[in-house]
């Protein structure tokens, strides 16, 4: 029988401790710094597809998806078959940086779905096997290549947590404790219409901000040593899935182009289909001359590469090394997750699911007027949540309202739906499901989002009556 996406296993006949027992454990002895196991207090045991199953026998829909990772969800059956393959085959599972028939078929399978002017003239670095590592690589590539050290990063960006790239993002809380940390970043506006770093919205404000960035790089007064790359993401994802608009993109790439600035986009959390097409920055058409990718493309194991134009190939044997380089089992999933994508059009899917979602949310907005903004591309949405009572600004947006939207995230568990938060104070609840979500599975998503929703603004408003 073939093992569908929606179907889980049955459960093996092991003793184990106690869900309870396992989070306490957990709680003395993991750092501080966890934080998934903080906002979802369960322990999967099993998993298929949309499903996760834990400990204590309870289901729920999980719209985190390793947070983008997993495009065909957990243990896709042709994911489970790569693994199965490439362990009996006898491959070497882990050979540094060499060559291998695995590799090569990844690599042949990852430029197949790059817009073509790009993959004419790329050139592909394995990097170590997190997102962060491969823009640690793509800066360190435009440094080495132009002999500059700046870079030019965007509000509300997020590209990863080692020093480059915690430099590169926008986050200020994880920054505070690392002095000079960002030194040679300059931040720069991205367009985010609903809160307009301009307070104007729209696309009037996305043209502020290209003519903002254009003159402030022509300003020799303007303090921005010419840079060696800017970096931004096509749709940012942990800033609460805020697209750029496709124009102001084009502007980016223009703007970058003219003055011989590296453009680097960040496709770890938007690619492999996520956003309704392959790769986010087909949507405007633009051709980077880097683009980081990771999460899907290991087709749920860990990878990570940079694809850049041959143009910058000027680093030196070892310039960007690491151990774990050669992740045969993820070359061996990220190449039939490629190809499964690709071939069964999940990527037209996921833009008209996506879509789909996005209208039925945007409607909730006159019965529940807690929901500040709906966004987002394909199946990357953001729901923000604000303050329904408090007077909007310029822009019509209202006060973020973070204990609602984590009150929401909790609500949803308890109904059996998975999801986090991200954005601004945590206030947006963000959904990304699996490209494999069924329209049943859309169905009961929205069904209890919605719920949560409005069982949690009913409680507010008793409460707030209660205390009149």
């Amino acid at each position: 029988m073939t093992l569908q996406p929606t179907d889980l296993p049955a459960a093996a006949q092991r003793t184990a401790p106690s869900g309870a027992a396992i989070l306490e454990r957990q709680r003395g002895r993991e750092s501080a710094a966890r934080t998934y196991a903080r906002s979802f207090p369960i322990v999967p045991a099993r998993a298929q597809g949309m499903t996760i199953e834990d400990t204590d026998g309870r289901r729920y829909l999980d719209c985190l998806s390793g947070a983008g990772t997993l495009a065909l969800g957990h243990n896709h059956p042709v994911v489970l078959e790569a693994i199965q393959r490439t362990v009996s085959s006898g491959a070497p599972l882990h050979v540094l940086d060499l060559a291998t028939p695995e590799k090569d078929e990844f690599t042949e399978a990852l430029f197949a779905t790059l817009p073509g002017d790009f993959a004419d003239k790329a050139r592909i670095h394995f990097c170590g096997p997190a997102g962060t590592d491969a823009v640690e690589a793509a800066l360190k590539l435009m440094q080495t290549a132009t002999g500059r050290r700046g870079v030019l990063g965007f509000t509300g960006a997020y590209h990863g947590m080692t020093a480059g790239a915690l430099a590169a993002s926008g986050g200020v809380g994880t920054k505070t404790p690392v002095p000079g940390i960002a030194a040679d970043v300059t931040r720069l506006p991205y367009p985010y219409s609903y809160r307009c770093p301009f307070g104007v919205g729209g696309e009037r404000g996305a043209q502020i901000s290209a003519d903002y960035v254009e003159r402030l790089l022509d300003d020799p007064n303007g303090g921005v040593v010419p840079p060696a790359a800017m970096i931004l993401e096509a749709v940012q994802g942990e800033g609460g899935a805020v697209p750029a608009p496709d124009a102001w993109l084009r502007e980016m790439r223009r703007i970058t182009a003219e003055r011989e600035i590296p453009l680097i986009v960040d496709e770890v959390q938007t690619g492999v289909g996520r956003t309704g097409a392959f790769w986010a920055v087909e949507h405007s058409g633009i051709v980077p001359d880097a683009m980081v990718m990771s999460k899907a493309i290991g087709g749920s194991l860990p990878l990570a590469v940079i694809v850049y134009h041959e143009d910058y190939n000027g680093w030196l044997p070892g310039a960007h090394t690491g151990t774990f380089r050669g992740n045969t089992l993820a070359m061996a999933t990220g190449t039939a997750t490629l190809r499964y994508v690709s071939r069964e059009g999940l990527v037209e899917r996921a833009a008209a699911v996506g879509a789909r979602m996005a209208e039925r949310l945007t409607a909730l907005r006159s019965e529940l007027p807690v929901i500040g903004d709906v966004r987002g591309r394909g199946l990357m949405i953001g729901v923000e949540l604000v303050d329904a009572e408090a007077e909007p600004d310029a822009c019509g947006a209202r006060p973020f309202a973070p204990q609602l939207a984590a009150q929401v995230r909790d609500a949803c568990l308890e109904r059996g739906l998975i999801v986090e938060l991200g954005g601004r104070f945590d206030s947006t609840v963000r959904l990304l499901p699996p490209l494999i979500i069924t329209d049943e599975q859309v169905e009961a998503v929205l069904d209890r989002l919605t719920d949560a929703l409005a069982a949690v603004t009913a409680t507010q408003i008793a409460g707030a009556g209660a205390g009149a």
